[in-house]
């Protein structure tokens, strides 16, 4: 009798010396920034929270964080200011910018001003850990690392190379379509719900209506259910699962 499929995700990053990765997020809107300690801290991390830039600065250099998620709106010592005092002070920590502004002119100046990386509002905090990961992967030695990739039967995500395929076969998907099979794939044979999925696929605050989730896993059928056994199922009235197809 095959053994049942075992949950893959990554491991959990520490320090070269075992402690946890340190986090800090500084936004002035709590409900978020609350959302988002609470994502890192599952993650394993050690996750501190700052409302404005005079705090960012000084939680900062008290905390010694290993990345830093910094909103740019916000009153008093904006991002952009917070993040150049840090330069200047030689905290090169890697940043990832939180905006509700989408424009390029926008994005240019977070990088400028020595920015890794920009997410903008609304976002899936599933993408923003991940974007995580991959600053504290390229920036600070960390370990726990080795296994990046999600395997279910013959389909294969990696999550540093955003490569999909199945048998072999390169399958191409959206941003969104990648975050959906990621939570997918890493609750193989697990039911999840509609609402489960909207909460860790789309915005902290997706206002929409579920029909987005099936409509979602009709473009992942369509990619990966085509090259072989069906392996993306229904259960009716409760929600999705994923798992191997039947040999």
């Amino acid at each position: 009798m095959p053994m049942p499929a075992v949950a893959s995700r990554p491991a959990p990053f520490v320090r070269l010396d075992g402690s946890p990765v340190r986090a800090l997020v500084v936004d002035d809107e709590a409900s978020l920034s609350d959302l988002l300690r609470m994502a890192l801290r599952t993650e394993g991390w050690e996750t501190k929270v700052a409302d404005n830039g005079h705090d960012a600065l000084r939680v900062a250099r008290e905390f010694g964080p290993d990345v830093i998620v910094l909103d740019v709106m916000m009153p008093g010592i904006d991002g952009l200011e917070v993040l150049r005092r840090l330069r200047d002070d030689g905290n090169d920590c890697p940043v990832l910018f939180l905006t509700a502004k989408d424009g390029v002119d926008d994005r240019i100046a977070g990088l400028t001003a020595g920015g890794d990386d920009y997410v903008t509002k609304p976002f899936s905090l599933e993408e923003v850990v991940a974007r995580l990961r991959g600053l504290i992967r390229r920036s600070v030695k960390v370990g726990g690392d080795d296994e990046v990739e999600l395997r279910v039967g013959d389909l294969v995500l990696n999550e540093e190379t955003y490569d999909v395929s199945r048998g072999g076969a390169a399958i191409q998907l959206t941003a969104t379509e990648f975050e959906l099979l990621r939570f997918l794939m890493r609750n193989p044979r697990r039911v999840l719900s509609k609402a489960q999925i909207i909460d860790r696929v789309w915005s902290y605050d997706y206002g929409g209506r579920s029909s987005i989730v099936e409509l979602y896993i009709s473009y992942l059928r369509k990619k990966i259910d085509t090259l072989g056994e069906p392996m993306i199922h229904t259960v009716r009235g409760v929600g999705y699962t994923i798992k191997p197809a039947a040999g």
